[in-house]
């Protein structure tokens, strides 16, 4: 097998695309011929140190793929050889083969892309239990996305119009904004152009978002925090502006909100059963036309430091992926 290998965390320019030895899967594992993965933040972060997940050295980077099962070890069931599987693993996506956990594996349905299902574990599953777990969102309420064009925003606007409600999406450029409307949103808003208060003031009656869904943090917390609606609720989901927003905790007391973290790995771990549920409601989801993970490139696998360089530009709208041949 051949895979990008990380043996010194300390930049995208340290990794190396290197011949690794076959093994076979352990117990309980599967050994996977990988077809696509896709880029998330995380990524970057695993592979600058800079993550809170700090796997041995040296590895693999590559949180997410879809690919074919080659092999199935000892004490694994539901699986056989040739099915096709997603996964969200933490390492091991950006080569040709991975040995995983089987736990880990979600069975793709008929019809379900490689390509699509590269991109869909992480930001679908995140932002399914933000919004209709952590949020408890309801038909007709209103949601605010920050970050829209992103990987999981785009999931959220999905998952939110499939849910029944009201989505304002915001971005940083009009490219951005149009391209939230193709995929749902009901409004939009360029934070690089207007004031988010007045816009949200304008687009909402004075009312204020019912949710918010906030993977940015930084400078925009804040005056988002600031309007949102009586008993609103502000989804922490991350921080990819890069500094931690320190919020007046006296605008939950004034606002009745609520700031609900949101750690959907933590809650694959600690509560598999409603995890898998969730998954399957996206799967059906998937399959009726009301979710699709948007693709922003499809490159080789071979061309990851291309890939990462994109995505540090802040260009990208949806996901990256990258294929083996």
């Amino acid at each position: 097998m051949k895979a990008w290998l990380c043996e010194n965390p300390i930049g995208v320019e340290a990794l190396s695309w290197k011949d690794l030895p076959d093994l076979p899967p352990g117990p309980g594992e599967l050994r996977v011929a990988i077809k696509a993965a896709s880029l998330n933040f995380p990524d970057l972060l695993i592979v600058q140190n800079k993550y809170q997940m700090k796997p041995p050295l040296p590895f693999v980077p590559g949180t997410e793929f879809a690919g074919v099962v080659e092999a199935v070890g000892e004490g694994v069931k539901g699986f056989k050889v040739g099915d096709m599987v997603a996964a969200f693993s933490g390492t091991g996506g950006f080569g040709t083969h991975a040995n995983i956990n089987a736990m880990l594996a979600m069975p793709l349905p008929a019809g379900f892309s490689f390509e699509d299902a590269s991109a869909f574990i992480c930001t679908y599953a995140t932002s399914h239990h933000a919004l209709i777990d952590r949020a408890a969102l309801q038909p007709g309420e209103t949601v605010l996305v920050l970050g829209a064009a992103g990987g999981v925003g785009t999931a959220a606007i999905q998952i939110a119009k499939a849910a029944g409600a009201r989505v304002i999406a915001a971005a940083s450029s009009d490219e951005k904004c149009a391209r939230c409307v193709e995929i749902g949103a009901d409004a939009t808003i360029n934070y690089a152009k207007a004031s988010l208060r007045d816009e949200l003031k304008a687009l909402t009656g004075g009312k204020g978002p019912d949710v918010v869904y906030d993977p940015v943090g930084g400078d925009l917390a804040e005056p988002v925090f600031r309007s949102i609606a009586w008993r609103g609720r502000y989804l922490v989901i991350g921080f990819a502006q890069g500094a931690i927003p320190a919020l007046p905790l006296n605008l939950a007391l004034l606002k009745g909100a609520s700031v609900v973290g949101v750690f959907w790995g933590e809650f694959a771990k600690r509560e598999p059963r409603r995890n898998a549920a969730a998954l399957q409601q996206l799967a059906q989801w998937y399959a009726e036309g009301k979710v699709k993970p948007v693709l922003d490139q499809v490159l080789s696998m071979s061309q990851l430091p291309e890939a990462f360089a994109r995505m540090g530009s802040r260009q990208v709208v949806g996901k990256l992926v990258l294929v083996n041949a």
